[in-house]
């Protein structure tokens, strides 16, 4: 049989589906499975996203250019204006979701061997793009006790060598939810500018964060506008997680000129995500303030609830939809697969996400899950119950 690459067998498996063929198995026997694993709300779609596609009028289904719909364009950059990031049409690629954003970023911007400083836990799929590109991660461990705040720049610049070409970061994020101040981006982006760096930021989550916090965009970062690289999505901010849209933006011409020639490759974004996104542009502001409201009472019906059961520690998030919970075991990842493999509690269970998937480091974050609270309110807390009663019976469990 032929030898497959060496990237291919590198290639990381990803903790939030890596788990999947358990689930469906436990489903065939009959038991209900609570999916907290993965980012997919419930929350409806806006009607206006919808109806547009539904209503389409075209008798083909075409591509667009290889950089998106003018008109979607001109109407994110309108959109990025309202939110207080300044940008031009030209400023932005639409993608094929984040992930492509990520991707093409990742390859216009560095080399094979390169190193990029990514603060862990981090998204898992971060690992599975560098190895794509031929990156070197450099993690930099947040602590869970300081409630995953960005680690000291001291830190990051500890890490810099001849090979680092790049720092990315996610605002809010993704497992935790922590929410970056402009404190303490305005002194990373000092590092940045010293070292000439680029700086990916990850900000699909900026709708969404808590508790009277306001996001501060790096694309509003002094001194580094050519070496700022947003990446966004449709995705969560309206629910549209399957319509796989997203988007590159950066102020750096070269860059985008470049990046160009990879979307190019690709053919093009998907029509229908996009005539879908470009509508969705006109979801009314109470939608939003809905599903904040929304999302609030779940956190803290989630985040309450896994602190009260013994042994368990879960900071609260101020943004995006996820918690970082470690729990009184010795494998996240044994306890995840055992409870979807061979515990239900009154015939139903929870699958989560084992938490050493989110790190790079080896051993790191063996004890904690990620958790969605994407779920209504009577779901999670349900959940929460069917999680107590499985570390009361898991045989992995410590004290």
């Amino acid at each position: 049989m032929p030898r497959l690459s060496l990237k291919g067998l590198q290639m990381p498996e990803s903790p939030i589906r890596k788990l999947v063929p358990y689930a469906t198995a436990a489903k065939a026997r009959g038991v209900k499975v609570y999916h907290l694993n993965i980012g997919q709300p419930d929350i409806e779609t806006p009607e206006v996203a919808l109806n547009a596609v539904k209503n389409l009028d075209r008798k083909v289904i075409e591509y667009s250019n290889s950089e998106g719909y003018a008109s979607y364009r001109a109407g994110l950059a309108k959109y990025y204006k309202s939110v207080g990031v300044d940008v031009e049409d030209s400023d932005i690629m639409v993608t094929t979701g984040g992930s492509e954003a990520l991707i093409f970023g990742f390859m216009t911007c560095l080399d094979p061997g390169d190193e990029i400083i990514i603060p862990e836990p981090f998204y898992a799929n971060y690992n599975g793009f560098a190895t794509m590109a031929g990156l070197n991660v450099k993690p930099i461990t947040a602590k869970l006790e300081d409630g995953f705040s960005l680690p000291p720049i001291s830190e990051f610049e500890r890490r810099i060598t001849e090979n680092t070409r790049a720092i990315l970061i996610c605002n809010p994020g993704n497992p935790t939810g922590t929410l970056y101040g402009k404190e303490s981006l305005e002194a990373l982006a000092k590092l940045v500018k010293k070292y000439d760096l680029f700086l990916f930021t990850d900000e699909v989550y900026r709708e969404f964060c808590y508790d009277s916090a306001i996001p501060f965009s790096c694309m509003n970062l002094q001194g580094i506008e050519n070496n700022v690289v947003m990446i966004d999505s449709v995705s969560k901010r309206y629910s549209m997680c399957g319509a796989r849209v997203g988007a590159l933006v950066s102020r750096n011409k070269e860059l985008m000129t470049n990046a160009l020639k990879f979307a190019q490759a690709r053919l093009s974004p998907p029509t229908l995500g996009q005539i879908a996104g470009e509508a969705a542009l006109n979801t009314p502001p109470e939608y939003f303030e809905r599903v904040k409201e929304e999302y609030v009472q779940r956190r803290n019906t989630l985040v309450d609830g896994l602190n009260a059961i013994e042994g368990v520690t879960c900071p609260k998030p101020a943004g995006a939809f996820y918690a970082m919970a470690e729990l009184p075991v010795k494998s996240g990842d044994d306890f995840c697969q055992w409870m979807l493999e061979e515990f239900n509690y009154e015939g139903e269970t929870v699958m989560m996400a084992p938490g050493s998937g989110f790190y790079s480091t080896r051993a790191f974050g063996e004890k904690q899950v990620r958790i969605a609270y994407v779920l209504k309110e009577e779901d999670l807390m349900r959940s929460i119950k069917i999680i107590e009663e499985g570390l009361k019976a898991y045989p992995g469990r410590i004290s």
